[in-house]
């Protein structure tokens, strides 16, 4: 019986989810601007308010998969080199997951980005070059539990800040995915440390019955970093 009603649950949850998605102008948009799915918005979005995508950046694109905020990047960049009249930028995906290839970026499938193997193949990449901006759409899998998906998030939030601070160059910036809650203040007087500014963003693209906010972190203060057994702790 309760496996019937579980099921019954799931196909309630999916028949829900799939009206939504018929209804959405965004996914309609993605589909006709040729982006792998309807995020894609919220980055052009927040990017039309903050200018932070400009051709010529370097920029590092965290769970990147299916791979629409690394298009925007590469558009935006110009890391494709399409505009032969302004300059070059270089765009990074990582993902645990598959990504598909995109032109203009270099893609880290099957990869942990929070791991030293993932630094160092990114330190690799950019041959020592330090990072201009760092993305993060990143949300754990719902467990259906609320306060353990938020200390998931928040825990993710941590790792992509403690990536960043490795890898970008001072002045830099992180935009970075968080849900509404008690612990974002904190997490924000946390990034004050390191940050000369932050400020919260709610982009239209995001849907109104959705608790996601974006902190934008800007100028990356540089951190000392003493070596530990020959790397930086």
């Amino acid at each position: 019986m309760c496996f019937l009603v579980n099921c019954l649950k799931r196909f309630k949850s999916s028949q829900q989810w799939l009206s939504r998605q018929n209804a959405d102008p965004y996914v309609e948009k993605a589909k006709i601007y040729n982006y792998r799915c309807r995020s894609a918005f919220k980055l052009l979005e927040m990017n039309e308010k903050t200018n932070i995508l400009t051709p010529g950046l370097t920029v590092i694109d965290l769970g990147a998969s299916p791979g629409s905020w690394t298009q925007v990047a590469v558009q935006k960049t110009n890391s494709d080199g399409a505009d032969k009249n302004k300059p070059k930028g270089t765009v990074l995906s990582i993902d645990k997951l598959q990504i598909y290839p995109i032109q203009g970026a270099t893609i880290m499938s099957n990869m942990d980005f929070s791991t030293i193997a993932a630094h160092d193949k990114v330190v690799e990449t950019l041959n020592g070059k330090k990072v201009d901006l760092v993305l993060s759409d990143m949300a754990p899998s719902a467990t259906g539990i609320r306060e353990l998906d938020k200390d998931r998030i928040i825990g993710l939030c941590y790792m992509a800040i403690r990536f960043a601070a490795l890898v970008t160059k001072v002045d830099g910036n992180l935009l970075f995915k968080v849900w509404d809650g008690k612990e974002v203040p904190i997490l924000e007087m946390d990034l004050e440390r390191f940050y000369k500014s932050t400020k919260i963003l709610k982009p239209k693209a995001s849907r109104s019955d959705s608790s996601e906010k974006f902190i934008l972190a800007r100028g990356f203060k540089g951190i000392q970093r003493p070596l530990q057994n020959g790397r930086w702790g």
